[in-house]
């Protein structure tokens, strides 16, 4: 067992970053960073792929040296208190690091011996930990068998144990529900109130703005260090809301988007949010007031689009093709409504996953399917790709019965895994050919279609790239490209953007929106709600049940008139509904 530490005295400041730098091999990952991160509270850690976060978060925890310059924790040099003083400093990584076949309380055994928390005070560790995080009714269960939420929840209770001054958390509400994500909040506000300093790393910029501070970096460099509310007098005067037809949206979301000047164009319920650049701003704003647009307070996600420079403008994947030959609604033998689930229902021994669920998706149309983690979404989404039989109920893809011709009903879909699930070793090149060949596109077609869709989601640059070198935004774009590959009639799409940054989604809806425009049904699952405002309808699922349907801003609506609130966002009435039906069922 290690020798207890000496206590270490806590400065004001709790990091200080001075000129820091590392380099691997040719590539700069940060350059100049210099900053100071006070002790007692939470700093956000924002960027967009690639920007350096992890790198940065694995300096401060001492697992690196710094190529330049230097980084101080609790007036050390990180690498020395990391030797010396291990337990003063908490990182949970963004890979779920944890062991999955081991139980919840061996995963916590094992760390506490690493930790040198042992005898008695390590059960009052555990009592501590485990009512603090939730987790104490499921300290048998499977890691691996835990749903996101708790999953980090454990992650989290892990990287606690020693009882560290300062916890480094590397994007930990990825993946996770906003009910569990605001959980895991209050439990870090909670930490900070005892005097604890977090860094928080995110992709999520509603999380950033709710940290005192925020580090925003870009290709290793820092953009700013602050307050978020500073970011916002930048772009103040510059942000617009427009309210085009329900039909026209789409329409004028892409016209927008495409236009000079406008750095940012993105679909909030009924209405387009925009973003003009300062030196477009004079000649446009008068424009998108003749459109009946009205200037409307600015948020950070504003900010952060303009700091980067605004939207990636790619291409679109179809150049000037309005539609995808193969998903053409117009064709004769092409079903108005090309998903189609009743009753469907699954069992596993006595326990429903899944009970009863009916609804459709018509061509063109985009259909969210919402809940929390270990609602129901995934069983239901695998019944419908064919991924799993049901025990009950009925399925039809593009018309065709996925329990009588599953094959056939499988070739006429695009299918984007949660979990990346492209071969890591080989090139991107090789593993959109390994796609081509499997959809049956002859070579004529594979010359055709893979430039522009390379072009449009931005992978040109790393055709030739090893896999698994990519960052997690490419390799998102990567999965992507090979589920819409063939421009299939139906796409279904399961959490397709988790942990990928907003520049990121904003190619990726363009993409999607393009499949629509040809008549591709969408089905998706998210747990951003940002990017559910882009569906046309939404089932919000609980308990293995549809428990609230609806256009996004009928659910706003229908959240306002219970709540009394004036302006609700889409995660109020996401989180109003889990509560509601806990109230009903007594399980609050």
């Amino acid at each position: 067992m290690r020798a207890p530490a000496a206590p270490v005295a806590a400065p004001a400041a709790a990091v200080e970053l001075a000129n820091l730098g590392m380099r691997f091999g040719q590539r700069e990952a940060l350059r100049g960073i210099s900053a100071i991160l006070r002790a007692g509270q939470v700093t956000g850690l924002m960027g967009p792929d690639a920007a350096g976060k992890t790198t940065l978060l694995r300096l401060m925890a001492g697992l690196m040296q710094p190529t330049a310059g230097s980084v101080r924790l609790l007036g050390q040099e990180a690498m020395h208190l990391a030797r010396n003083a291990p337990n003063l400093i908490g990182y949970m990584p963004q890979r779920f690091g944890l062991y999955e076949d081991l139980s919840v309380r061996a995963n916590l055994e094992l760390h506490a011996r690493l930790r040198g928390v042992e005898g008695e005070a390590r059960e009052a560790v555990f009592s501590r930990l485990l009512g603090f995080t939730g987790l104490a009714p499921f300290t048998a269960r499977l890691a691996g068998r835990l749903s996101g939420g708790m999953k980090q929840k454990l992650g989290i209770a892990c990287a606690l144990l020693g009882s560290p001054r300062i916890l480094l958390l590397d994007e930990p509400g990825v993946g996770v529900d906003p009910l569990s994500r605001r959980e895991l909040w209050d439990m870090v506000t909670t930490l900070c109130r005892d005097g604890m300093t977090i860094v928080w790393s995110t992709a999520y910029l509603d999380e950033a703005a709710r940290c005192p501070e925020v580090l925003m970096l870009d290709e290793g460099r820092l953009l700013h260090a602050g307050r978020p509310e500073a970011m916002l007098e930048a772009v103040r005067g510059r942000v617009f809301a427009l309210r085009p037809a329900r039909e026209a949206r789409r329409a004028a979301l892409a016209r927008w988007t495409a236009r000079p000047g406008v750095e940012d164009a993105v679909v909030q319920g009924s209405r387009i949010r925009l973003v003009l650049s300062a030196a477009a701003a004079p000649q446009l704003s008068p424009l998108v007031r003749e459109e009946g647009g009205e200037a409307v307070p600015p948020r950070l996600e504003d900010a952060y689009m303009s700091a980067l420079g605004g939207m990636l403008q790619t291409p679109s994947p179809y150049g000037s093709r309005s539609r995808a030959p193969s998903a053409d609604p117009a064709e004769a033998d092409a079903p108005a409504e090309r998903i189609v689930a009743q009753g469907l229902t699954k069992r596993f021994g006595a326990f429903v996953a899944a009970g009863d669920v009916s609804f459709s998706v018509r061509a063109g149309e985009i259909f969210g399917l919402l809940g929390p983690n270990g609602a129901g979404k995934s069983t239901t989404f695998r019944m419908l790709c064919g991924l799993s039989r049901p025990t009950a109920g009925q399925c039809r893809v593009d018309g065709v019965d996925l329990l009588r011709a599953g094959s056939l009903a499988r070739a006429r879909l695009g299918y984007m895994a949660q979990k990346f699930s492209l071969y890591p070793d080989i090139s991107v090149a090789h593993n959109v050919g390994v796609f081509a060949d499997l959809y049956g596109l002859d070579r004529q077609e594979q010359r055709e279609r893979l430039p522009r869709l390379a072009a449009a989601l931005g992978l040109a640059d790393h055709w030739l790239s090893r896999t698994d070198s990519l960052p997690l935004g490419q390799k998102q774009r990567l999965a992507l490209l090979c589920a819409t590959l063939h421009e299939p009639p139906v796409l279904f799409l399961d959490e397709p953007t988790s942990g990928v940054d907003a520049r990121t989604r904003r190619d990726f809806w363009k993409h999607i929106l393009a499949l629509t425009a040809a008549g591709t049904a969408v089905l998706v699952t998210t747990h951003f709600m940002e990017e559910a405002e882009y569906c046309d309808r939404l089932a919000l699922i609980n308990g293995g049940r549809i428990i609230s349907m609806g256009t996004p801003d009928e659910l706003k609506a229908a959240c306002a008139r219970e709540s009394g609130q004036d302006d609700p966002t889409l995660e109020d009435a996401f989180i109003a509904c889990i509560e509601r039906q806990r109230r009903e069922e007594g399980t609050a």
